[in-house]
């Protein structure tokens, strides 16, 4: 073959190689209140993506944090949707992702987990590992994403390092090799010295205000931070260095170890720290999962997969964006991509980055990039899109509710307005959306009941509808699959009033107990019943 036709190809491939190289795209894991917004805001700051950090907890325009931006996020101090921000710092293009912390949002942040490559997991110091960051963890291992860990609020009263990095090991079964270690608690909290790297980070400096020390043992440390708190340190420190494994690359990109940083966010100490830890040690993209194939980030041709739609994040213009995760190539404005799903094509002709609520056009984005694709209906969570190739990306599934209500509307003038607000909200993914087969109201189903509450105040302040809800005679639903397509009309045909369609319109079974269930399960044993389902090649209707 003739060496000027391959040469292209091998530019546009390095060049791919090259940026993809440059991005680090992570998402920020915790329990509620643990301090995940701010320290997301502080990683902003520092990456230069906005000049004021806002407090969760302060009060009136100080406490406008960029990246909880819906109205009941402010209201409620508390994330409730993905929020995505790009920012650049020494070289590197971060894609930091801000997941919903509390747990009725479980379902958004599985997803969200599908599109990173790292994950920061914060710990409150005095309160360790709590139930939501357990279930967070289980997520991140199901995919063995490399988790970095953040022990927050060190200036507070807070447990023995040493109690904490034992519970990371006991609960979560994974190695912990602190990479920091406080000099000092609470109110005498000082710093931490840096255990690779063998220098001193003084708290409230500048993290480029790090004090180069020979060791443990120079003097400068005693003055620095004071005899008693220099004399405690260099016994932590041996005993840290001798009692927890060595930091290691490679196991922590297997997801079986994870690096210990400690700080303050509130404070603004220990922030960088972290984010040079991220520069240092995040994996780039890897190869990613397909069916038929994998695909490595390196291709030259465009693929990338929808893992969120956000309706509404411009009121003033009912726009609904579709967040994609590119996973190889490189993606040019104007582009049109083919949506394996429906094989229609979809123009890009003003993909989004984000700041937030803030936005940007994007003239090109790589690997490892989230863009936003301005989407009318047609895009959906899960869908994977390429530049022709008939290829799906897997792992983006959906759950069974664990909660069902039909919703009941206070205006029946208003009843083409609550359909269109929830069929988006669907789209969303905010609530899953049921259409019993009988006719009969629409039903939502949900995690938790936070979720209720925000699916009512968005009808509310973004659609005009006000709208309730009333129990409906189920306790569950799974979703309804077989070969055999006889068999799935005539379960439909005789189960009208205990079935229906899901918002892609495939097959769904209610049932008011778990013994009606497995009865079902025993009479129609030709047919499967879910509890979870595959997002990527979606039915556009039930055959």
């Amino acid at each position: 073959m003739d060496a000027n036709l391959t040469a292209p190809a091998d530019a546009a491939t390095s060049e791919v190689a090259a940026e993809a190289a440059r991005r680090r795209t992570f998402a920020i894991i915790a329990h509620p209140d643990a301090g995940k917004t701010t320290l997301t805001e502080k990683l902003l700051l520092k990456g230069g993506a906005i000049q004021l950090a806002g407090a969760v907890r302060a009060k009136g325009n100080a406490r406008r944090t960029r990246s909880d931006w819906m109205k009941i996020e402010q209201d409620r101090g508390i994330s409730v949707a993905t929020s995505v921000m790009t920012f650049e710092r020494g070289g590197l293009v971060f894609n930091l992702l801000d997941t919903p912390g509390h747990e009725d949002f479980s379902e958004d942040t599985y997803r969200t987990l599908t599109a990173v490559d790292a994950a920061v997991m914060v710990l409150d110091a005095a309160k360790g590992i709590e139930s939501q960051t357990r279930k967070l963890f289980e997520v991140c291992r199901l995919r063995d994403i490399p988790i970095i860990t953040f022990v927050n609020k060190m200036d507070r009263e807070s447990r023995d390092p040493f109690e904490l990095i034992d519970e990371i090991e006991k609960t979560l079964a994974l190695d912990a090799a602190p990479v920091a270690w406080p000099v000092g608690r609470a109110s005498e909290f000082a710093g931490t010295w840096d255990l690779l790297e063998k220098h001193f980070l003084p708290v409230d400096a500048d993290d480029s205000s790090a004090v180069a020390l020979s060791g443990l043992d120079d003097p400068k440390l005693d003055a620095l931070v004071g005899a008693e708190r220099a004399a405690a340190l260099r016994e932590e420190a041996e005993l840290a260095e001798g009692a927890c494994p060595p930091f290691d690359l490679e196991a922590f990109r297997q997801g079986t170890l994870t690096p210990v940083f400690f700080g303050s966010a509130l404070r603004d100490f220990g922030v960088g720290h972290l984010l040079d830890g991220l520069a240092r040690y995040a994996p780039p993209p890897g190869a990613r999962e397909g069916d038929p194939r994998a695909v490595a980030p390196e291709e030259p041709k465009l693929t990338g997969f929808v893992f969120k739609v956000q309706a509404n994040m411009d009121p003033n213009h009912r726009d609904r964006v579709a967040f994609v995760r590119l996973c190889s190539g490189k993606l040019v404005k104007g582009m049109r991509l083919r949506q394996v799903r429906t094989g229609k094509q979809v123009p890009v002709n003003a993909p989004l980055f984000f700041f937030a609520k803030d936005r940007q056009v994007a003239e090109e984005a790589w690997p490892g990039d989230v863009v936003g694709v301005a989407n009318h209906g047609t895009l959906r969570i899960g869908d994977t899109l390429t530049e022709g190739e008939e290829l799906h990306f897997r792992g983006v599934p959906s759950f069974a509710p664990e909660i069902l209500r039909h919703v009941r509307l206070e205006d029946p003038m208003l009843a083409k307005k609550l359909k269109t607000a929830l069929d988006q909200l669907a789209e969303e993914g905010v609530v899953q959306l049921f259409r019993p087969l009988d006719g009969s109201l629409p039903v939502v189903g949900v995690v938790g009941q936070l979720q209720l509450d925000v699916l009512q105040s968005r009808l509310k302040v973004e659609y005009g509808v006000p709208a309730g809800f009333q129990d409906t005679i189920w306790s569950m639903m799974r979703w309804v699959a077989g070969e055999d397509k006889a068999a799935l009309e005539r379960f439909a045909q005789q189960n009208r009033r205990d079935a229906g369609e899901d918002h892609d319109g495939a097959l769904v079974a209610f049932f008011g107990s778990d013994w009606r269930r497995k009865r079902a399960e025993e009479e129609w044993p030709m047919l499967r019943f879910h509890a979870v389902r595959e997002q990527h090649g979606l039915v556009a209707a039930r055959k």
